[in-house]
């Protein structure tokens, strides 16, 4: 006899909540039984993977109290994932939690406390682990490709950030904290992995440097479009902007990670083009990926090399089957259903949101040094 099918809800179905459509996917074992938005309309977007009488609500605690649901994907906006993560894990649901794990070190601190009491699964959704650069990356520096780590540094050019993180929720630091959470997680948490630690104290500068002179903003009351549209050019051409708007445009964060590593993060929103880009440098060579499907290794000393001694295509790898998100979905079935060991991590999740929100105060405060405390549970 077949295993019975995880039965999942997703929280916030709209947007990347459709990532949960990976796990009905042949092989990997998971079905939406239940669906819950605020949005109604978000609904017929799932008319071609679930039944019609696919369970659906605007309040995620109907959702929780049903029988028909083993976990849940928590995708709603960051303000809300704290709360919806406590409720679920008291209420016995498995969880996979969309990244960041929440808007302060707190409230991460509170969904690992919950986590650990309740012994119900929690899985973060940091993706970018699972991309297959990330992956070789990961494993080059394991095996002593460049000798000992030492630095490191990523550049994150963000050309759609004016569409995507000014004209909505995004904007408001009460909601997000800034963008140090929301945008830089997934590369503050792949550097801390690919160095080997976590970062313990932070500096930092930014601002609200080209959007805050914008004055065409939209009501209140309505939402903002936050569709992408290369024809919102230049930056200042932008219009309806969210209303609350007081979160840095551009960021810049230098860490000392626990073993000593230096690490340096740079994020702007008003480039013309999209770029991110991770170098790693130790003391053998150095490594970077020339975009998310090459990575570079510098080997020997010599002149100017763009793409180093070796340029290795990760579209040749075999990670796993579909993309990044698919490999990280099935990765949470099978590790509510199995256990064992993640490329994920709670508590290394919980560390990013402390760089960010340390990095955040240190940048907001006249880049004061910020240490970070370690994780007391």
């Amino acid at each position: 006899m077949s295993e019975k099918p995880l039965r999942i809800g997703v929280i916030g179905a709209g947007g990347r909540g459709h990532l949960s459509e990976n796990a009905q996917v042949p092989g990997i074992g998971g079905v939406i039984t239940a669906l819950c938005d605020t949005q109604p309309r978000v609904f017929s977007e799932y008319d071609a993977v679930c039944p019609p009488d696919t369970f659906k609500t605007a309040d995620f605690r109907e959702l929780l109290a049903r029988p028909d649901v083993d976990a849940v994907f928590i995708t709603a906006p960051d303000f809300l994932h704290e709360k919806i993560a406590l409720a679920a894990l008291e209420a016995g649901k498995a969880v996979y939690l969309e990244k960041p794990m929440a808007i302060t070190t707190e409230g991460c601190d509170r969904i690992l406390d919950t986590a650990k009491r309740t012994g119900t699964p929690l899985y973060l959704g940091h993706n970018l682990r699972h991309f297959a650069f990330v992956r070789k990356m990961k494993e080059l520096i394991d095996a002593g490709a460049i000798g000992e780590v030492k630095a490191a540094w990523c550049r994150h050019f963000i050309s759609y950030g004016g569409d995507a993180f000014f004209k909505d929720w995004h904007a408001d630091r009460a909601k997000s904290t800034s963008l140090l959470l929301q945008k830089a997680s997934h590369d503050i948490d792949v550097m801390h992995w690919l160095c080997g630690a976590f970062t313990r104290r932070v500096v930092a500068q930014g601002a609200l440097a080209v959007y805050g002179r914008i004055t065409d903003r939209h009501p209140a009351t309505e939402r903002g479009d936050a569709t992408e549209n290369s024809a919102n050019w230049p930056p200042l051409s932008q219009k309806g902007m969210n209303p609350v708007m007081d979160v840095e445009d551009v960021s810049h964060v230098l860490m000392t990670l626990g073993n000593g590593v230096l690490m340096t993060y740079q994020q702007c929103h008003f480039t013309p083009d999209p770029w991110r880009n991770h170098t790693i440098i130790g003391t053998e060579g150095r490594i970077e990926n020339i975009d998310e499907n090459r990575i570079a290794i510098w080997r020997t000393r010599g002149d100017c090399r763009p793409e180093g001694d070796e340029v290795i295509d990760c579209r040749t790898l075999n990670y796993g089957e579909g993309g990044a998100d698919r490999r990280t979905v099935a990765e949470f079935v099978r590790f509510v259903r199995e256990g064992g060991a993640t490329l994920t991590s709670p508590l290394a999740a919980r560390e990013v949101v402390a760089t960010g929100c340390a990095a955040t105060h240190s940048l907001r405060n006249g880049g004061i040094p910020v240490d970070i405390p370690e994780y007391a549970g």
